[in-house]
């Protein structure tokens, strides 16, 4: 280790005083290469990372190279270019695998969405100032407490419905962000008395929706059994009024596409303490999660 660390400072001073090319493994490195790593037994292993670590990099530099070890089937190699993330043929950069359950008539995917480009490739903005994401009329997103490192893995970015309503589609290919109605169906689905018509729609489908134990949901997660599949997450909320942020791994508040009047839009939300399934509406400007379900 202590070896390591010394041939890391000297590669550090090395390039700090633009001298001439460093070898590793040899004492003849080529000229037009900066460094140069020689060996027959041994290869260059570049930071290795999920594809939402590597989506939380801030301003990526251009040429920049990861290993994304969750995209496609078994990982990608990937470099930005500056503008997008692309494999090393040059070719556009996989994503995960959509993990995806059927529920009666429904595909739904079992992970909080995680995207920071509409459909057609625009980027949506992400936006970390207080003030600013409380004055939005148009799409946005934010890691919980803008923080990637700690949440982006497990819960997924934040919306605001402006962006969940956006015509250039929020969902990624195939998919799209429930309506009211589909949720309903959902619910339904788990629990046939279930009176969707109410803002506490099930006692009981809740437990059914919510991933089991206490890794991503506080204690006492009451009742999860996710028998359903659907593997709810509790990515929490930014709030319409103050920006502020709260309710991570107690509360799952998710998007429907359903305007409720110019200024709010309907949701969906389970909670750690209980097992019910509960719709009311939002402010636009609030930051909430979103599931997809397939076309």
């Amino acid at each position: 280790m202590r070896q390591l660390y010394y041939v890391i400072v000297f590669l550090f001073i090395a390039v700090a005083a633009n001298s001439q090319s460093v070898g590793i493994g040899t004492t003849s490195p080529n000229q037009t290469a900066k460094v140069d790593i020689s060996s027959t037994t041994q290869g260059f292993l570049p930071p290795r990372m999920t594809h939402a670590q590597r989506s939380a990099i801030v301003t990526p530099a251009q040429g920049l190279i990861v290993y994304c070890t969750d995209c496609g089937t078994n990982g990608q190699p990937q470099y930005y270019n500056g503008t997008s993330w692309r494999s090393l043929d040059g070719g556009a950069a996989t994503n995960p695998p959509s993990v995806t359950v059927l529920i009666c008539s429904q595909t739904w995917m079992t992970q909080n969405l995680s995207v920071s480009k509409y459909k057609n490739g625009d980027i949506i903005p992400q936006v970390t100032d207080s003030l600013a994401w409380l004055t939005l009329t148009t799409g946005a997103w934010c890691w919980y407490k803008n923080d990637s490192a700690i949440y982006a893995a497990k819960y997924g970015r934040l919306y605001n419905w402006y962006a969940v309503n956006d015509p250039r589609g929020l969902a990624p290919t195939g998919y799209h962000v429930p309506t009211d109605l589909e949720w309903n169906v959902l619910v339904k689905c788990i629990d046939p008395a279930a009176d969707t018509s109410l803002s506490i729609q099930s006692t009981t489908a809740g437990g059914a929706l919510k991933e089991a134990g206490t890794a991503n949901w506080v204690t006492p997660n009451t009742g999860a059994t996710n028998s359903s599949g659907f593997t709810a997450l509790p990515g929490g909320l930014r709030s319409s009024t103050n920006s502020g942020f709260t309710n991570i791994g107690i509360y799952g508040y998710f998007w429907t596409t359903s305007e409720s009047d110019p200024t709010s839009a309907k949701y969906h939300r389970l909670f750690a303490q209980d097992t019910n399934a509960f719709r009311s509406t939002r402010p636009k400007a609030a930051g909430l999660s979103v599931r997809c379900i397939k076309d």
